[in-house]
């Protein structure tokens, strides 16, 4: 075992709210006390303690909050424990086996609008939001890396890793829960550019399909159609139409898993690059190039608009997100061949 936590005896003094109630280590060195700040204030002591102290198991921290080292105001509290400005978390040293440090690479994305309340960025297709399931890193993680002195950034959203388009980060936690109440009072308006292979007829379509999740024996998360399922709608507005292909624009109204994706395979149109819910056949054909045809390795799903009431402000705020260049490029490919 690795002692990092070297108890001296004697407690930290208590830390200045400045720093988003941080402790500056991977995990505490020592008894800390930290007052939580405006920022932090609202959130379960659990996610709390997952959050600043870097490297710990998530066993590791309910113990520890189940023998009752960790005190709120002196006193005892439970993992469901919601801390409020002003409250002193004592943080007992922490104990944890040695074990290899993952490096997680800096990186920054192409920023569509930052202020000191949101970090709006267009993310690229096959980079996932955040690590899990297989994936050591994603957009949250790198964001964090090359942003180290950001005192809070957590995602508001999310997106599947082969989706690109607009991504919405809070840098405050108050930005964070405001924008949350309106995700679910349905308020946001958020849309996508989708290509469909079929013959798609009507200029605007709505589809109303319950959607289920599960997983495979697998392990691989999926989302069905199922009579029971979560209440879900989409608006599908016809842009133009590329010989067997048609451009569609969606609206989600309900922002279930996958629901795009399996709104449109349930109808009997697959999303061109779709390897889960898609036309494996077709997605291999595309990924050659085929006369004037330009090859296709990703699947054609862009969030490209999203309207929300800015947190700080109250004013509405509508950002685009360009369609990416292999999308582009593919479209007039098939404008070509068409002709």
């Amino acid at each position: 075992m690795k002692d990092l936590a070297i108890f001296s005896g004697k407690e930290a003094q208590t830390r200045s709210p400045s720093r988003s109630s941080q402790v500056q280590s991977p995990v505490p060195a020592q008894v800390q006390l930290v007052t939580i700040n405006e920022e932090d204030a609202g959130q379960r002591i659990d996610n709390f303690l997952l959050r600043i102290c870097k490297g710990v198991p998530k066993s590791h921290i309910y113990r520890v909050l189940r023998s009752g080292e960790v005190r709120v105001n002196k006193g005892r509290i439970d993992q469901t424990y919601r801390l409020a400005e002003g409250d002193i978390v004592r943080i007992p040293p922490i104990r944890i086996a040695e074990k290899a440090v993952s490096t997680v690479p800096g990186a920054e994305f192409k920023i569509l609008l930052e202020d000191n309340h949101l970090l709006v960025i267009d993310k690229p297709a096959g980079v996932a939001v955040h690590g899990g399931s297989g994936v050591s890193y994603g957009v949250i993680e790198q964001l964090r890396a090359a942003r180290p002195d950001a005192k809070f950034l957590e995602l508001v959203h999310r997106l599947d890793r082969d989706t690109s388009g607009v991504l919405v980060l809070a840098k405050k936690r108050s930005a964070l829960t405001n924008l949350h109440e309106q995700i679910r009072g349905g308020e946001p308006d958020k849309r996508y550019l989708v290509l469909v292979h079929g013959d798609w007829k009507n200029a605007r379509q709505h589809v109303r399909l319950p959607l289920h999740k599960y997983t495979t024996p697998e392990g691989e998360r999926r989302v069905r159609v199922q009579a029971d399922g979560m209440e879900s709608h989409t608006v599908f507005n016809l842009i133009q139409r590329y010989g067997p292909f048609a451009l569609l624009e969606a609206e989600l109204k309900t922002g279930r898993t996958h629901q795009i994706r399996v709104h449109l395979a349930s109808s009997g149109f697959a999303i061109a690059g779709d390897d889960k819910y898609g036309d494996f056949a077709l997605n291999r054909d595309l990924q050659k190039a085929d006369g004037e045809r330009a090859p296709l390795k990703r699947m054609f799903l862009h969030a490209h608009q999203i309207t929300f009431i800015h947190p700080e402000t109250g004013k509405p705020v509508t950002l685009n997100a360009p369609l990416p260049p292999e999308c582009e490029r593919f479209l007039k490919s098939l404008k070509k061949s068409a002709n």
